[in-house]
C-alpha cells in the first residue's frame, strides 16, 4: 500500500495547482499559504518516498516534474497577475522550463530516448521557487518581514532558474554528442 504513497502525493500536488492559483487571484494569501506548503511537503515526501524508500515508478517519474512545473508555473503566472511579484521574474521562470521541456522533445525527436532525472541544480531551483512563493505570500500576512528578504530571494530564483536551466543544455548537449559518436 505504500509502494502508492509517491504516486499520491504527486497526484495531490498536481490537484493542488489549481486552486492555489484561484486563492491568489481572489488575494485569499492566507489560505493559498496553507495549501503552498501542502504542496511544497508533498515534493519533499514524495521524493523521499521515492528514492529513500524505494517506492518508484514509471508513472511517478513522468508525473513528478509535470507536477512539479505545474505548480510552479500556475504560481508564478498568478503571483505577477496580481502584480505580487514582477512579470520579468515570472517570464525567467517560465523560459526556464520551457527550455528543458523543449530540449526533452527535441532529444527524443533527433537522438532517440533517453532517461534524464532531474539535475542536482534542478532540485536545488525547486526548493528555491517554492520558498519564494511561499516567501511573497507569506509577505502579504506578516508585512513585518524585511524587503531585503524578498529582493534576495528574487535574485536566487533568477540565478539558480538560469544557471540550472544551463546546466541542463549542457548536460544533454554532452549526452546528445555521446550518443551520436557511438552510432
Amino acid at each position: 500500500m505504500l509502494n502508492y504513497l509517491p504516486n499520491a502525493l504527486t497526484t495531490l500536488r498536481l490537484l493542488l495547482a489549481l486552486p492555489l492559483g484561484i486563492l491568489i487571484l481572489r488575494h485569499e494569501y492566507q489560505l493559498g499559504l496553507w495549501v503552498g506548503l501542502i504542496a511544497g511537503i508533498t515534493d519533499v515526501l514524495d521524493g523521499f518516498a521515492a528514492r529513500r524508500l524505494n517506492y518508484f515508478s514509471p508513472i511517478g517519474a513522468a508525473l513528478d516534474p509535470i507536477a512539479d512545473k505545474l505548480l510552479i508555473l500556475v504560481t508564478f503566472i498568478c503571483l505577477a497577475n496580481v502584480a505580487l511579484i514582477d512579470w520579468t521574474l515570472a517570464v525567467i521562470v517560465i523560459i526556464r522550463d520551457l527550455v528543458i521541456v523543449g530540449g526533452a522533445l527535441c532529444y527524443r525527436l533527433f537522438i532517440g530516448s533517453f532517461d534524464f532525472g532531474a539535475r542536482p541544480l534542478s532540485k536545488i531551483n525547486m526548493v528555491v521557487q517554492i520558498f519564494f512563493c511561499l516567501l511573497v505570500l507569506a509577505f502579504q500576512l506578516l508585512p513585518a518581514l524585511p524587503e531585503e528578504l524578498i529582493f534576495i530571494t528574487t535574485g536566487a530564483v533568477i540565478i539558480i532558474a538560469t544557471i540550472s536551466g544551463l546546466d541542463y543544455i549542457i548536460a544533454w548537449t554532452k549526452k546528445a554528442l555521446q550518443q551520436r559518436t557511438e552510432h
